[in-house]
C-alpha cells in the first residue's frame, strides 16, 4: 500500500527533527524528566528543578529584569494599550500588573546602579529608581544615546552594561550578508553604521555614533549578549547568515544549508572582528570559512584576522538571551555558566525547524568548558509542532532573580516562566 507523501512526511518529521538533534556536534543529553504536566508549565527540566508560569498573555515579551524586591520589569517588542515596558510584581507563583510606561516597543532592558536602562529602535534610554526599584519618573527618561541606525531587519537594540559605567548597544545589520549593499565585492557598506556592539558611556545624554566606539565588529546581528564577570568581558551570541543553499545551490547541499552556518557565542574585547559579511563558522570543519560571496567555496578558509568563537551550536537556532548565573540556588555546575536561550529557526525547511529551547554552556575560569547540554525545551508544544516551525513558546529574554531562580521569556504567548531547584 503506499502512503501518501504528505502523511508520509507528518509521521517522519518528528523523527528527522530529534536525529538531527542529537547528530550536531556538541551536542550533550542533559539528566532531565518529563515535566510536561501543568505543574511544571509544560517544560522539560533536569532532575529537582521545577518551573511555573508566573505570567501570560503578555504580549510579545522580549527582555526582561528582575528586582529583589520582586517586580519583574518585561519589555514589549511592540506597545499593547500604548505601553511597552510592563512592570509586574511577583506574588507567590503569580504576578499583578503593577504599572505600566514607555510607548516605544523595543528588545533591550537592564537594571544598574539605580538606573532602569531600556532601548528602542533607534535609542536609548535611562530611568531612575528609587531606594525600592520603582520608577520614579517614568513619563521622563533621559536620553543617553539617539540617532542609531534602524533599517530593513533586525532593527531592535540588544543592552548590557560593564561595572566601569559603560553601555554596550547592538546594532544589527540590515542586510542578510550584504551582497545587496556591495555589488562589487569593494567592502561592506553597512559595517559603517551596524552589524557590531557600540560602546557609550552610561550616564552621559544624548550621545551620537560619534560620541561612541565601535567596540566589536562584523556581527550580523546579536540579541543574546551578557557581561562575564569572572573574566571582566563581553559575550554575545550571533545569528548567522541564511540562505546559503538558496543562493549557491551548486556549493551547499539543502542539508548543509540547514546545519551552516553555526550560531556562535563570541567574546568581545575591544577592536574585535568577527567577520560578518566575509566569513562564516563551519561547526563540522571546526573553522572559519571564507563566505561564497567573496571567493569562498565551503571549503576555502577565512583569513586569521578575523576573531574565531568559543562556542558554537546548531544553525538558525536564534540566540535570543545570554545569562552568566551568579546565584547560589542552583547546583554547583551551573555556577558561572552561560545560560541561552533560542528562540528557534524557520528557516531550515525542507529540514525540521529546530531550537525552541534554553541551553547550558559550562564554563571555567571565564571560557567554555565541555559541551553543552538542554535545561529547558517543551515551549514549542508536540514534535510536530516544532518540526513545523508551529511552536506554541519561543524562548526570548533571560533574567536572574535575586534568590538564584531563573525567568525566561517567551514572546510568542507572552508567558514568563520562573524554574526553581528544590535540593
Amino acid at each position: 500500500m503506499k502512503m501518501n507523501m504528505k502523511k508520509m512526511m507528518t509521521v517522519l518529521l518528528p523523527v528527522f527533527a530529534v536525529l538531527g538533534f542529537v547528530l550536531f556536534n556538541g551536542y550533550k543529553s542533559a539528566d532531565t524528566k518529563n515535566n510536561s504536566d501543568a505543574d511544571n508549565a509544560g517544560l522539560t527540566l533536569p532532575s529537582g528543578f521545577t518551573a511555573v508560569a508566573v505570567a501570560d498573555n503578555l504580549g510579545s515579551a522580549r527582555h526582561l529584569a528582575v528586582t529583589k524586591e520582586g517586580d519583574i520589569f518585561v519589555h514589549l517588542e511592540r506597545p499593547k494599550n500604548g505601553k511597552a515596558i510592563l512592570v509586574l510584581h511577583e506574588d507567590g507563583d503569580k504576578t499583578t500588573l503593577k504599572t505600566s510606561f514607555a510607548n516605544y516597543g523595543g528588545t533591550g532592558i537592564y537594571i544598574k546602579n539605580g538606573y532602569l536602562y531600556a532601548s528602542s529602535s533607534r535609542d536609548v534610554f535611562r530611568y531612575k529608581l528609587n531606594d525600592k526599584n520603582e520608577v520614579i519618573n517614568p513619563d521622563q527618561p533621559e536620553r543617553i544615546v539617539t540617532g542609531l541606525i534602524s533599517r530593513r531587519m533586525h532593527q531592535p537594540k540588544a543592552i548590557t552594561l560593564d561595572d566601569d559605567g559603560n553601555i554596550y548597544v547592538n546594532i544589527g545589520a540590515f542586510s542578510n550578508i550584504c551582497s545587496d549593499f556591495d555589488p562589487k565585492k569593494t567592502g561592506c557598506p553597512v559595517l559603517d553604521s551596524a552589524a557590531g556592539v557600540w560602546q557609550f558611556k552610561a550616564d552621559k545624554p544624548d550621545q551620537h555614533y560619534a560620541d561612541g566606539v565601535r567596540y566589536g565588529t562584523g556581527l550580523r546581528n546579536v540579541v543574546g549578549m551578557d557581561w562575564n564577570q569572572q573574566d571582566n568581558q563581553l559575550f554575545v551570541m550571533q545569528h548567522g547568515r541564511d540562505a546559503l543553499h538558496d543562493l549557491y545551490p551548486n556549493l551547499y547541499s539543502v542539508h548543509q544549508s540547514a546545519e551552516l552556518p553555526a550560531e556562535c557565542m563570541f567574546a568581545i574585547k575591544k577592536g574585535d572582528n568577527a567577520g560578518w559579511p566575509y566569513v562564516y563558522y563551519d561547526w563540522m570543519q571546526h573553522k572559519n570559512l571564507l563566505g561564497p560571496e567573496y571567493g569562498g567555496d565551503g571549503k576555502k578558509p577565512a583569513d586569521s584576522k578575523y576573531i574565531d568563537p568559543v562556542a558554537a551550536y546548531p544553525g538558525h537556532y536564534a540566540p535570543d538571551g545570554l545569562l552568566f548565573y551568579t546565584g547560589n540556588q542552583f547546583p554547583e555546575k551551573y555556577k558561572n555558566g552561560a545560560f541561552i536561550a533560542f528562540h528557534g529557526s524557520w528557516n531550515r525547511a525542507p529540514e525540521p525547524q529546530a531550537g525552541y529551547c534554553v541551553v547550558f554552556q559550562p564554563f571555567k575560569n571565564g571560557k567554555p568548558d565541555g559541551n553543552w547540554e538542554v535545561f529547558a525545551d517543551g515551549f514549542a508544544g508536540t514534535a510536530e509542532q516544532k518540526a513545523s516551525g508551529r511552536a506554541i513558546h519561543r524562548p526570548c529574554g533571560l533574567a536572574q532573580g535575586s534568590d538564584g531562580s531563573l525567568y525566561v521569556t517567551d514572546d510568542n504567548r507572552g508567558t514568563i516562566y520562573k524554574i526553581n531547584y528544590k535540593k
